[in-house]
C-alpha cells in the first residue's frame, strides 16, 4: 500500500508528539512513584518499546515509507565517495540483532543509511529542531581538549553527523570517519562532498600506522560493542593518537543509583541495545589507565541548556564524556 507524504509527516508527528508526552509528562510521574506503581511503569515500558517500533516499521513507519522510493534513493547515493571493501566482514555482534529496532540493522539494506538519518532526528524529542547542538557541543569540549588539530579520526561515525561539525569547524583535508555500515558512509560521503574522508572500518582494529591522529572521537560508538571490544576499540584509539593526542569518547553511563540503572538498562533491553549495561558497568578509568594514558577525565555532559541542573525531571539520556591524553 502506498504511504503518501502527508499521511507519514502525520503519522510520525503522532509518534514524536506521544514521546514527549512520554518524556515529559509521564517519566516524572515514573520516578515519583517508583517501588509503588508497578502497572505505571509496566506502561512506561511498554510505550517506550513499540513507540520506537511504529518509528520504524509500523504502518507509517521509516522503512515501509522510504521503501517504496527505493530506486531513486538508492541513485541518490551512487556519486557518494565512500571508501568501502569489497568482502567487509562484519563482527557477529553487530549483525545478530536489529540494533535501535532498525529493520535489517544499519548495514544490510542500500537504503538503510537514509532511513537511520530520518529516524535520529527525533531520538531526542526534547531537542526539536536543536537536534545538531550535541555533536555541536561535543565538537566543542573536544577541541577545547585538543585545540586545532591537523588530522582527526571519528570511530563509528555512522550517516556522518557526528563528524559534520568538525570538517566545518576545522576546514577540508583534516577529519576522517570510519564505520562499519556502507550505507550509512556512502550518505555520510555524499554529504560532504571532498570535506572529509570516509572509510568503511572496524574500529577495535584499524589500518592506520601507529600515531596517525591529533585527535580520536566517537559518539554512541562503545555503548553497542561487547566490553572485549570496547576494550579493543579503546586500545585501537590510544595506538592512533600522537603524543599529546587525545581521545573524545561520548556515551552513555547512568547514574549510580537503582532507579537511573533501571531505567537505563531497561531502555538497553526495549531498544534491542544490549551491551549498555556491560559498558555501564565497566571500570573505563582503570582500563584507560592500563592502557598508559594520562588526564583520564570522566564526567556527566550536558546535551542541552539546563539538562544537568539540580531539579531536572525529564527523561535523558545519561550522557558521559570520556576523555584522556596519550603521552
Amino acid at each position: 500500500m502506498n504511504i503518501d507524504g502527508r499521511s507519514f509527516a502525520a503519522g510520525q508527528a503522532f509518534l514524536l508528539s506521544t514521546k514527549t508526552w512520554w518524556t515529559r509528562v509521564l517519566y516524572p510521574v515514573v520516578r515519583e512513584r517508583y517501588g509503588k506503581d508497578d502497572v505505571l511503569y509496566q506502561y512506561f515500558c511498554w510505550l517506550e518499546r513499540h513507540l520506537q517500533r511504529f518509528k520504524y516499521s509500523g504502518r507509517y513507519g521509516l522503512q515501509p515509507y522510504h521503501a517504496q522510493d527505493r530506486a531513486r534513493l538508492e541513485k541518490s547515493l551512487e556519486t557518494s565517495r565512500a571508501e568501502l571493501q569489497d568482502a567487509m566482514e562484519y563482527p557477529e555482534y553487530y549483525t545478530r540483532i536489529d540494533i535501535h529496532q532498525h529493520p535489517g540493522g544499519v548495514w544490510s539494506d542500500p537504503i538503510a543509511g537514509l532511513v537511520y538519518e530520518r529516524g535520529a532526528r527525533s531520538t531526542t524529542p526534547l531537542s526539536g529542531q536543536r537536534h545538531r547542538d550535541l555533536h555541536e557541543r561535543l565538537t566543542a569540549a573536544a577541541l577545547e581538549k585538543c585545540p586545532a588539530p591537523q588530522r582527526v579520526l571519528d570511530m563509528g561515525c555512522g550517516f556522518g553527523k557526528s563528524t559534520r561539525p568538525f570538517y566545518e569547524a576545522l576546514g577540508h583535508g583534516k577529519v576522517e570517519g570510519i564505520d562499519l555500515s556502507a550505507p550509512c558512509l556512502r550518505l555520510a560521503a555524499r554529504e560532504a562532498a571532498d570535506a572529509a574522508r570516509f572509510r568503511q572500518a572496524d574500529a577495535a582494529h584499524t589500518d592506520y600506522p601507529d600515531a596517525s591522529f591529533d585527535l580520536v572521537t566517537s559518539t554512541m560508538l562503545l555503548h553497542e560493542m561487547p566490553p572485549a571490544v570496547v576494550e579493543k576499540t579503546l586500545a585501537e584509539s590510544a595506538r592512533l593518537l600522537k603524543k599529546g593526542g587525545k581521545m573524545v569518547h561520548l556515551d552513555f553511563l547512568p547514574a549510580d543509583d537503582d532507579f537511573s540503572r533501571l531505567i537505563h538498562f531497561g531502555h538497553g533491553r526495549r531498544n534491542n541495545e544490549p551491551f549498555m549495561e556491560p559498558l555501564a558497568r565497566m571500570d573505563l578509568a582503570a582500563l584507560l589507565e592500563r592502557l598508559g594514558l594520562r588526564n583520564i577525565e570522566i564526567r556527566p555532559f550536558e546535551e542541552a541548556d539546563g539538562t544537568l541542573a539540580p531539579g531536572y525531571k525529564f527523561w535523558r539520556f545519561p550522557w558521559a564524556l570520556i576523555s584522556a591524553e596519550r603521552w
